[in-house]
């Protein structure tokens, strides 16, 4: 299977995405970046094209990734802009206010659409169109709180649970098919969309540490890997509290 070479980031203005797509650029890939807001994505296209070597293409599109309809368009135009893909990273998201949540249904299926569904759809579409292009990567970025549902955090857990789980049967169906799918499950990073948190002890990472652990990822193939890497012990034991005593405590 073939490194990356054209890769389109779907939420390419988040923190993680914009470390990611430096690092590629980096690496020699030709880049096409989707985000929703026209400023910071033109400004992170700006900058993509002063790292990029004289013969690499970037370009950008900003879009509503929410609007899954609109998806179709949005691989035609990266398609014409570097003339073929053989990489999805998805990256988008949102963290909403859990109590908000539980006192309006409308925003907890909003938030659940953003963070799961038009997730899944990206995905979705990106199998169908790298199986027809023959082969590639597909790469989404999940979350630790989708190992377990905790009551500080359970409708954005339930959405990155339902994508960890949708991934891992898209794997299973595309692994004969010449297409990989990565599955990224960060701890917490520090990153605008953490702004409200206490940042403080070793379980913070940077977005640069967290990108550097999903290139390396997407380069040796891996299928599924938590950033920084001991959040996989850390949720190992989360997964085997028994229920009885893990209902009881205040995570």
């Amino acid at each position: 299977m073939k490194s990356p070479h054209n890769v389109v980031v779907f939420g390419a203005t988040s923190a993680i995405a914009q470390a990611v797509a430096r690092r590629l650029v980096e690496h020699g890939c030709n880049l096409f970046a989707v985000g929703r807001n026209p400023e910071k994505l033109n400004a992170v296209v700006d900058d993509l094209r002063v790292r990029r070597g004289p013969n690499q293409l970037v370009a950008g599109r900003h879009a509503d990734l929410d609007r899954v309809e609109e998806h179709a368009a949005l691989f035609d135009a990266s398609v014409h802009a570097l003339g073929g893909v053989d990489t999805v990273i998805i990256a988008h998201g949102s963290l909403p206010d859990q109590l908000e949540c539980e006192v309006s249904i409308p925003l907890m299926l909003a938030q659940i659409h953003t963070n799961a569904i038009s997730a899944v759809a990206l995905a979705a579409a990106a199998a169908q169109r790298l199986q027809a292009g023959g082969g590639g990567q597909i790469v989404a970025i999940g979350s630790v709180a989708g190992d377990r549902g905790r009551q500080s955090n359970y409708v954005y857990g339930a959405a990155k649970g339902m994508l960890a789980l949708f991934l891992q049967g898209l794997r299973n169906s595309l692994d004969a098919r010449g297409v990989h799918v990565l599955t990224v499950k960060p701890g917490f990073v520090d990153t605008p969309m953490t702004a409200g948190f206490t940042k403080k002890g070793f379980l913070w990472a940077t977005p640069d540490r967290v990108a550097s652990d999903i290139v390396r990822a997407m380069f040796r193939r891996k299928d599924v890997i938590y950033t920084p890497g001991f959040w996989r012990w850390i949720m190992l034991c989360i997964n085997h509290v028994p229920e009885r005593i893990f209902k009881r405590m205040r995570l």
